[in-house]
């Protein structure tokens, strides 16, 4: 009688640094640290390109006396800055999205709808704030982009107005 060993079926323990990594990833701290972690390298890196815009600009304002380049740094500085305030704009919307379509189904569940009147109206919801959200990030990206823009513009012609000034006097 030769018996036969079963494979015996171990549970399956998820690995110490794994239960860890789910109990850090569960902490709203460990979220705002991240977003700020991002939000800072944007920031850096922004400031950066700010520089090598700015440092750009010098040299074709050196080489020209038109406003054009004023107009080009500006332009391409708003573009980025308007970029970047939707990136941080969507980091923040994302959540706050799903929460809300998670409520909003959650009422339709405790009205009484069938699941299957439930999957539609889920997929129907989750468009509707999807076109919404949508819209209002490219109204907010687009209006930031043209404040700095003009900011940028107006802030580079007064600056090599009075840089113009200085090397005149000397």
């Amino acid at each position: 009688m030769a018996q036969e060993e079963e494979p015996t079926s171990l549970p399956m323990h998820p690995s110490s640094s794994y239960t860890f990594l789910l109990n850090i990833m569960s902490k709203r701290r460990t979220w705002a640290c991240l977003f700020l972690f991002v939000y800072g390298t944007l920031l850096a890196s922004s400031w950066n390109f700010l520089q090598s815009t700015l440092s750009w600009y010098n040299l074709q304002v050196q080489s020209s006396t038109s406003a054009w380049p004023a107009l080009y740094a500006s332009v391409l500085l708003g573009t980025v800055f308007g970029l970047l305030s939707m990136v941080a704009a969507l980091m923040v919307m994302v959540p706050a999205v799903l929460v809300t379509w998670i409520t909003v189904v959650v009422l339709l569940a405790f009205f009484g709808k069938p699941r299957r009147t439930l999957v539609v109206e889920g997929r129907k919801i989750t468009g509707e704030i999807f076109g919404v959200v949508v819209r209002i990030l490219l109204k907010e990206g687009n209006f930031v982009a043209a404040v700095c823009a003009v900011l940028g513009y107006f802030a580079l012609v007064r600056r090599n107005g009075t840089q113009e000034g200085v090397v005149g006097e000397s």
